[in-house]
């Protein structure tokens, strides 16, 4: 028998919301948790998109929050709200092997490094500390997940900047496809520290003006931002067999290629990132026709906009309707390895809901992209499968089709 993978559960911590209801009403608001900076005037990045709500000593024990960082904090919260959502016990479960932790990071511990850094440059080596080691660690999220819930199956962390999300998802899918019964899936990250900001400013395609417009004639790149989404996907009948479980969606495909692209060279043709959406389309036993909403990756500068317009055009150019397309990341900044993982969660809400959630503060007019950008949420949109798009800076591509899952 083949093995479904479906997302049983999922937790929420990003500027739209902590939790995965008040991110969904916020989103379906409209609101914007893009705003400026503290210090912005010393800055190099005014504007981003923040956490706000967010209490750690609520969510992670102290002796273990002086060990990590604020990007591993999120994640253990984002993370035990899956689980409970889930209403899945690893605790309770027989086989610890049986479950894991799979995430993406493309910035890692910002915050205590920087902290660290200081101490060494004011204080000395002995000021710093042995949790240094451990707390920016691109692999400190999956480690402590694994460590807090027991999680002993096949572990693991992917880096593929903002394209991370779906590339551990897809890996994910590929565990349970082998044998695992679920997995803890998905990225979070903290790149708002001044260090981490000045290393964000060094790429061309960030906004210095605090706007972040894609598919806009005003678009002059992404914002950066906070948080991101952890999601349990398991093994369809596992899941099915737990009473009052939600399958918000199936995992149907997913597929990732490379174009090779030097961050400082011209924008890279869209042959590779449609090739990309054609095979997690194909792989889904779906035509184009067959999906109803793209969530595009929605870079902000105008030239990887363009790249991807053309991709979807060349993908969607024989379905019958124009395919409705959606940057709802527009409400939080581009999370790095959080934001593909959040857009996850966003296209299970979205087809569980049957809504399609806006792009916010655009003008789908002032260009000649010719998308269908929506900007208002489209209920009763008769969701059946969404097509979701995330690219990282030096060539990921990739994209994964969820379909609405069948109790």
């Amino acid at each position: 028998m083949t093995r479904r993978t479906v997302v049983s559960g999922i937790g929420v911590v990003a500027p739209t919301g902590v939790g995965q209801a008040a991110h969904w009403a916020a989103t379906l608001a409209g609101e914007c948790g893009i705003a400026p900076l503290p210090d912005a005037d010393r800055l190099p990045i005014t504007a981003a998109g923040r956490v706000t709500g967010f209490d750690p000593a609520e969510q992670v024990p102290n002796r273990l929050r002086v060990q990590t960082d604020r990007w591993t904090w999120m994640a253990l919260a984002a993370g035990a709200e899956a689980l409970a959502d889930a209403r899945l016990d690893p605790a309770a479960e027989p086989d610890p092997y049986a479950l894991a932790a799979l995430t993406s990071s493309a910035s890692g511990g910002n915050e205590f490094g920087q902290r660290e850094i200081q101490s060494l440059y004011s204080d000395g080596p002995r000021a710093v500390t042995a949790y240094q080691s451990i707390a920016w660690f691109y692999a400190a999220s999956t480690g402590q997940l694994s460590i807090r819930h027991g999680l002993k199956g096949p572990c693991g962390v992917v880096v593929s900047d903002a394209a991370g999300g779906l590339d551990a998802a897809a890996q994910a899918a590929r565990l349970i496809r082998r044998g695992t019964g679920a997995v803890l899936v998905g990225g979070t990250e903290a790149p708002l520290s001044p260090y981490a900001l000045v290393c964000q400013n060094s790429q061309e395609t960030v906004s210095r003006s605090g706007g972040y417009r894609p598919f806009d004639a005003r678009a002059c790149g992404g914002v950066p931002g906070e948080g991101g989404a952890i999601l349990v996907l398991e093994e369809r009948e596992r899941a099915r067999a737990r009473d009052g479980v939600t399958l918000y969606a199936e995992l149907a495909g997913t597929a990732a290629t490379h174009d090779a692209h030097r961050p400082t060279g011209p924008a890279p043709e869209h042959r590779q990132l449609a090739r990309a959406m054609r095979l997690a389309i194909s792989r889904a036993g779906l035509t184009p026709a067959g999906i109803d909403v793209v969530f595009a990756d929605g870079s902000g500068d105008p030239g990887q906009d363009a790249v991807e317009a053309a991709a979807v055009h060349e993908v969607f150019a024989g379905a019958p309707a124009q395919v409705p397309v959606t940057v709802p990341k527009t409400m939080t900044g581009r999370l790095c390895s959080g934001g593909a993982a959040l857009d996850l969660a966003w296209a299970a809400l979205a087809l569980h809901h049957d809504t399609i959630p806006p792009t916010v503060n655009v003008d789908p007019f002032s260009t000649d992209h010719g998308l269908d950008l929506v900007t208002e949420p489209r209920t009763g949109a008769g969701l059946r499968a969404a097509l979701v798009v995330a690219r990282g800076v030096g060539g990921f591509n990739s994209a994964a089709v969820l379909r609405r899952a069948v109790a």
